[in-house]
């Protein structure tokens, strides 16, 4: 009994007296930090704390950010949006320090059901642009960060001002000075950025930009806008939501043309100054006339503003209007009112703000899978390298590094198929098959790859190193094909050398050989060594052929006379057959006198009585069946047994009428008289 008591109590002791974790399940109902500023203000770190929140997430994740510049109303609208107090939300200041710092999250995401899939919903809060003591560089970082986070972007745009000088965003080198009576051409930029981002990672992009104006509560649309103006406005704000939509995998990657972005709508909501509407212009006959193009009388500098743009072009078919009003004029007291003390109207509008941002989330969607917490977390990281690894942040920066495990990828599956390869092969062959895995590697960097425009540089720097691949394996190629062809080469020449010396020399078993050996040699010696080594073939085997014939006819000569010598000897002492004799006979007095006549024996290699021996010779040295030459030895023994048993028991067998009569006097016969 006292055992378990004793576990229990130390179980209890370590639960209660170990280290406590920085957060709990408990207290996530807050705004945690997830990306924080170094001291110097000019790069971004991680805070681990709010990771570990959005790791605790398993479902897919869809993240909701607000930007914008600092005293915009960021925090209170995210507050707004989770309905939630200054006091339990984000934190909201009303000094002219930025109250956030980096970029929070509400530790306590809200669960949608998306098209049958639950998603988890986060909402994200960032520092805003332009404070005091902070660089353009970080601005840009908080905002591209939160860009390509977010599955919808709302961009809290300053109340409108006139005169605006700006940076452009892409190069940063040039300030641009320029007069835009209703929406400033810094944001107009920012936009264009994230519009860019979405196309660079996502493909397809279907983006919200909603301006709201006070005291229009009615939405409007492309087809049902109110010419009528407000001359009663006062201080406004505004905002736009991007929302980087991607339906379906099967449209991860889109490859369209300039001006050919499809799902692309805009909803405007804006708080406009009332001098402005005084002037008759609708929100929406505001935008437009923001996006339009600038006359340039060769300007650079508004060469590059219209390229903003341009960029932007493509939101005019397809853009939508929506008014929110000021809560109260009373914006210092906002956070002590209940929603009985706000403006109904904006209480209205707030809600269908909220129905509307719930209509177009969607899941965060990376190479064509979705994300849970702990996937986020590393996206984020690989967000931030690419952000703190340049001065300045731009769509190519953020594009090429998520390109690079994929352009590593790819390289290793092109390595992978050439490595198959079983080398040497023709150029040809080798050539067509870089192309067929080239072209497969392009096509899945193409299905995987981030990026419709500045991908490109990735796109060139993997065809380079398939390059670079591709050269060290024509090396290995011309190495091998080297190699083999020389071996073949060897092979070849050593036969040629044994043909030479032929115990008993045969033109047809030369030939047979010289065949063999050239098409052996075609068949296996393959690569871009073959022609080189095919010259060199041919003229050793000319050399040799040459050598043979005139060393042929001079052999077979001085072999026949041995040979017919030899069979003289045998025809009459050993075998004792009379036409063997006379035959041999024959031979060696024609191959004698023949050349006494005409002086040389090269002369008897024009006579047909030549010509027949040779072809006789040939047929009994060398055929498909027999070749003499190899057997010689085997067959000399056997003949040599065969004349022996012939020699012993043949004679009293068959008799000797067909021997020569040697010493056949009857002197010396069986029936001689006795001398005695």
């Amino acid at each position: 009994m006292d055992s378990p008591l004793l576990l229990f109590l130390f179980l209890f002791l370590f639960l209660f007296l170990s280290p406590t974790p920085s957060f709990s399940i408990d207290n996530l109902h807050q705004a945690f930090p997830i990306v924080e500023p170094d001291p110097g203000h000019t790069k971004l770190r991680l805070s681990r704390e709010g990771l570990e929140a959005i790791k605790r997430i398993t479902n897919p994740i869809a993240a909701v950010a607000v930007i914008g510049p600092y005293r915009s109303g960021k925090s209170f609208l995210l507050n707004q949006l989770l309905s939630l107090s200054c006091y339990e939300g984000f934190g909201v200041g009303h000094m002219r320090d930025t109250k956030t710092k980096g970029i929070w999250v509400w530790g306590t995401p809200i669960d949608l059901d998306i098209n049958g899939v639950r998603t988890s919903v986060f909402y994200l809060d960032t520092e805003g642009f332009e404070s005091v003591g902070k660089s353009n560089v970080y601005d840009d970082r908080i905002f591209a960060l939160a860009t390509v986070m977010s599955s919808v972007l709302i961009y809290n745009l300053p109340e409108t001002v006139s005169y605006y000088k700006f940076s452009y965003h892409e190069t940063f080198l040039y300030q641009v000075s320029i007069y835009l009576v209703e929406i400033r051409e810094a944001d107009i930029s920012r936009l264009s950025f994230a519009v860019e981002l979405a196309e660079e990672f996502y493909g397809r992009v279907k983006v919200e930009i909603i301006l709201r104006k006070e005291g229009d509560d009615q939405l409007h649309d492309k087809k049902h806008q109110s010419p009528k103006s407000n001359r009663n406005l006062e201080r406004q704000t505004v905002e736009l939501l991007v929302n980087f939509l991607y339906p379906s995998t099967e449209n991860m990657i889109l490859f369209l043309g300039p001006g050919q972005l499809v799902d692309l709508d805009i909803i405007m909501c804006t708080l406009l100054d009332a001098d402005i509407l005084t002037e008759g212009k609708t929100v929406q006959e505001m935008v437009d006339e923001a996006l339009r193009r600038v006359p340039n009388i060769d300007g650079f500098q508004l060469h590059q503003v219209n390229q903003i743009r341009d960029s932007l072009a493509v939101m005019g078919d397809n853009s939508t209007a929506f008014s929110l009003p000021q809560p109260h004029l009373q914006r210092t007291k906002l956070c002590d009112m209940k929603d009985g003390e706000l403006d109904q109207l904006y209480i209205k509008r707030r809600d269908q703000l909220k129905e509307l941002v719930a209509s177009i989330i969607s899941p965060k969607i990376v190479q064509g899978k979705t994300l849970n917490g702990k996937e986020f977390v590393s996206f984020l990281e690989q967000i931030l390298e690419a952000l703190n690894k340049g001065e300045i942040p731009s769509t190519g920066s953020l594009v090429e590094v998520f390109n690079k495990n994929i352009l590593e990828k790819c390289l290793k599956l092109y390595n992978e198929k050439m490595a198959k390869l079983v080398l040497p092969l023709p150029e040809e062959s080798l050539q067509g098959a870089h192309d067929k895995s080239r072209d497969e590697v392009m096509q899945v960097f193409d299905q995987q790859h981030f990026g419709r425009h500045h991908a490109k540089k990735s796109v060139m720097q993997l065809d380079e190193e398939i390059q670079q691949v591709y050269k060290h394996v024509v090396l290995k190629n011309e190495y091998q094909s080297s190699k083999l062809c020389e071996g073949l080469y060897t092979r070849c020449e050593d036969i040629m050398d044994q043909l030479q010396v032929l115990k008993l020399p045969s033109l047809a078993k030369f030939n047979a050989g010289f065949l063999q050996c050239n098409r052996s040699f075609e068949r296996e010696c393959v690569g871009p060594s073959k022609t080189n080594y095919e010259q060199r073939m041919m003229k050793m085997l000319g050399k040799s052929r040459s050598l043979f014939i005139k060393e042929y006819n001079h052999r077979l000569f001085n072999w026949l006379v041995a040979f017919s010598l030899v069979m003289v000897v045998i025809g009459r002492f050993f075998i004792k057959f009379i036409l063997i004799e006379i035959g041999a006979w024959a031979l060696f007095i024609f191959l004698e006198t023949y050349t006494r006549m005409f002086w040389s024996a090269e002369a008897l290699y024009y006579n047909p009585v030549w010509h027949f021996i040779v072809a006789t010779w040939e047929t009994v040295v060398y055929s498909p069946v027999l070749d003499l030459d190899r057997w010689a030895i085997p067959l000399g023994v056997i003949l040599s047994l065969f004349v022996l048993y012939w020699r012993c028991y043949g004679r009293k067998k068959y008799g000797s009428q067909w021997l020569l009569p040697l010493y056949r006097s009857n002197k010396n016969g069986p029936n001689r008289p006795r001398s005695d």
